[in-house]
């Protein structure tokens, strides 16, 4: 009867850390030529679901995460917000920078890579960045704007000289009036750029009053951000920007509490099957 009991205990602890493993990450080093090491994440539902395209986010780190170390890339950002209980059923690319500006034609091979291997959607490309990461959000989707179909660039800029591209797709940018690492002027210039030459109709801005550069960071861990995302598809024509969601700081305030404690809720594996 004890035995019985105990089997049972055992069976139900295993039911349900099943269930709170969301899906599977994997470190991909050296697969790409000439590009970054990177983590893939795919969810539970890419395996359930074998015959279907799944999203892809693509999530651009800060100065303060790069390195060879790939442990660092996992800190903040989407990775660690699907660890804090945060579930997407896309698969989630978070490359790391070993230092210096981000160059959007890694990125890119990265991305084809991807398409190649797995069933990944090439028309529900969202990208993602904070800080350093903010640049090469908007370096990126403004070099390769045909392959997203939405950004959202936090506390950054965009070194691009032409930034008109950026208008030709749903952009979202955030920055803190606080922000002593990166000035607000410089989300202001991308702002004003588009304004002036009246490409302003897919962009949407929002100076975040007090904000200071970090307190950004929380952004990655709302789910609105990723259902805002999921609004836009490179088919839907013409495109137009969702409105309806909102990010607000009693909403950044609020962003750790809505998930879960850390539980390990995906799992880390040598190798991830496409």
């Amino acid at each position: 009867m004890k035995k019985a009991l105990f089997l049972s205990i055992i069976m139900l602890a295993a039911a349900i850390a099943a269930h709170a493993q969301q899906g599977q990450v994997a470190a991909m080093r050296g697969k790409v030529p000439d590009s970054y090491n990177f983590w893939l994440y795919a969810p539970n539902e890419y395996y359930d679901y074998p015959n279907d395209l799944f999203p892809v986010v693509i999530f651009m780190h800060g100065q303060s995460l790069c390195g060879n170390d790939m442990n660092r890339s996992r800190r903040y950002g989407v990775l660690d917000a699907l660890d804090m209980g945060l579930h997407l059923e896309a698969l989630v690319i978070t490359p790391q920078n070993p230092g210096g500006s981000w160059k959007p034609e890694k990125i890119d091979r990265i991305l084809e890579w991807v398409f190649d291997n797995y069933r990944a959607d090439r028309c529900k490309v969202y990208v993602i960045g904070m800080s350093l990461g903010g640049y090469g959000t908007l370096d990126f989707v403004g070099t390769y704007p045909h392959k997203v179909a939405a950004a959202m660039a936090l506390c950054g800029g965009c070194s691009l000289r032409d930034l008109q591209p950026l208008g030709d797709l749903p952009l979202w940018i955030l920055h803190g009036t606080a922000d002593r690492a990166i000035p607000i002027s410089e989300s202001k210039k991308v702002v004003s750029a588009l304004q002036e030459d009246d490409n302003d109709h897919l962009l949407r801005y929002d100076w975040l009053t007090g904000a200071s550069h970090g307190r950004l960071a929380r952004i990655f861990y709302l789910k609105q951000v990723y259902d805002w995302f999921f609004q836009h598809d490179k088919q839907r024509n013409p495109h137009e920007v969702n409105r309806d969601y909102s990010i607000t700081l009693d909403d950044m305030a609020d962003a750790y509490r809505m998930l879960n404690t850390r539980g390990g809720s995906i799992t880390t594996v040598g190798h991830l099957d496409p």
